[in-house]
């Protein structure tokens, strides 16, 4: 059995592997940085769901309102894939920037793809000492959100 130590972001999607190998080889400080750079890059909502709060979904484990929706769609070889949908407002660029790395990293993905990510992928980022748990907390059930609805589509979806 392999320890958290050893796990390998090679059994991440490519992108969010990308994305922790950049966390992991900077120091703290700049973690903190570079998940600012992700808060800014967090796309808007689409038009079409900026009047339709009811269409997200609440984290309420995120200590800032987080919101969130998955919509799926087929690729052009008939692969169903996943797009990511948040909204976080300007002054919560922690849970900006977490939202920011998960729509980076899996935008765009297959329902296995994004099953496949583990649980605990948050803490790879190496934030666990300059984040408090609470918001750690946060980022964690933000994916576990993304994965439970990403697999209920998924069923439907077949």
């Amino acid at each position: 059995m392999r320890k958290l130590e050893e796990m390998s972001t090679y059994t991440l999607p490519t992108a969010l592997a990308e994305i922790v190998d950049d966390f992991q080889a900077l120091t703290e400080p700049d973690r903190l940085q570079l998940l600012l750079e992700f808060s800014r890059g967090l796309p808007e909502l689409p038009e079409r769901l900026k009047d339709h709060p009811e269409l997200l979904e609440q984290v309420v484990e995120c200590q800032s309102p987080l919101f969130l929706t998955i919509e799926s769609e087929k690729d052009p070889d008939g692969a169903r894939k996943y797009r990511l949908f948040f909204k976080a407002p300007q002054e919560a660029p922690t849970t900006r920037g977490f939202a920011g790395v998960l729509h980076e990293g899996l935008d765009g993905l297959t329902a296995e793809e994004i099953l496949a990510v583990p649980d605990d992928m948050p803490e790879l980022l190496g934030l666990t000492r300059a984040i408090t748990p609470l918001r750690m907390r946060g980022m964690t059930a933000m994916l576990g959100r993304i994965k439970r609805k990403v697999a209920a589509a998924s069923r439907l979806d077949h």
